[in-house]
């Protein structure tokens, strides 16, 4: 078993929008709430006509909802969303920026008649968009995260019960033993690789997509992140066959895509060493799997959508600059 390591850089907060936002499937404006010259509140706004990831189809994730064009608020590929807001904003200023990026929504869906959604929203967002939206938060889905203890991954598996711990140690025997060549990458340098895996994943669970779309929306993603997220994969006689792409933000790793060869996989390995390495109290997991992501420790919390409330009607041209600004 053999390792090649090297320093990353560590993401900034605007990479994964930037990566975002030459999606030619939909036209991203930005609402940006300034209070006396200081940014207190912003949001990327996405005008959707076609949507290729079933998981963001609105009318296939929430009950009741006819087809047709929206505007997804905040993260559109992250899964976990929030609006964005100052950390030391007051109750009342708080409430207000929120407001405003509500309204901005508001105001860029009726002028293409599309229906502006906040969706995949942590709990505490679900709530306060529910009071600035006027509209009932709908459940999605769930997000599962480890939480590391203490300060290595033997306090990770003390944190697990008895029988739990056996399993764990069980596939990382397995994995071991499988005598894989461990590789840890920028995702530029393995994209085709690992969109070729991930379109397996994606197809074990039920959501068909061609390996040559995830290798390039895989290549967007690293030139968008500017080579910061790290991919730890696993090489059989000269082919991947496993990988995880994860970048480390605000004192958590947060695991980005998966894929494997599930013909050439043995055992199970997770960024859990690399995480405590790096200072990281919780590794993010994501959505899907969730049972096998409990029975590792995971610990899971509610995904949200919340509906902005404009109804839909003839479709109008959106055109403007892609900087918006509000208040």
């Amino acid at each position: 078993m053999t390792g090649h390591r090297r320093p990353y850089p560590v993401p900034r907060k605007d990479q994964w929008p930037a990566a975002q936002q030459h999606d030619p499937t939909a036209l991203v404006r930005y609402a940006l709430v300034h209070d006396e010259g200081r940014l207190v509140a912003a949001a990327p706004l996405y005008v959707v006509d076609t949507e290729p990831n079933d998981l963001y189809r609105v009318h296939e994730v929430v009950p009741g909802q006819e087809p047709g064009r929206v505007v997804l608020a905040g993260s559109r590929r992250g899964y976990v969303n929030a609006p964005l807001l100052h950390p030391r904003l007051a109750p009342p200023r708080r409430g207000e920026a929120l407001g405003r990026l509500v309204a901005a929504a508001r105001s860029l869906a009726e002028a293409g008649r599309a229906r502006p959604w906040w969706l995949y929203v942590t709990d505490a967002a679900a709530a306060e968009l529910a009071d600035a939206c006027g509209a009932a938060p709908v459940r999605l889905n769930e997000e599962a995260r480890i939480p590391l203890p203490g300060g290595s991954f033997e306090d990770y598996l003390a944190g697990l019960p008895r029988a739990r711990r056996t399993c764990v140690r069980r596939e990382r025997r397995a994995f071991a033993e499988a005598g894989y060549e461990l590789r840890t990458l920028r995702l530029s340098e393995c994209a085709d690789e690992a969109g070729a895996l991930a379109a397996q994943l994606q197809a074990r669970h039920h959501h068909p997509v061609d390996p040559g779309f995830m290798a390039a929306l895989l290549r967007e993603q690293a030139e968008g992140m500017a080579g910061t997220g790290v991919v730890h994969a696993a090489y059989a006689e000269g082919r991947m066959a496993a990988f995880s792409l994860f970048s480390l933000h605000a004192g958590a790793v947060w695991l980005r895509s998966t894929g494997y060869d599930y013909d050439r996989l043995r055992g199970a390995h997770l960024p859990i060493e690399y995480a405590y390495a790096h200072g990281a109290t919780a590794v993010h997991l994501g959505m899907e799997s969730l049972r096998a992501k409990t029975l590792r420790g995971g610990v899971t919390s509610a995904l949200w959508a919340v509906a902005g409330g404009v109804p839909p009607g003839p479709a109008q041209t959106v055109t403007g600059p892609a900087p918006s600004s509000v208040g």
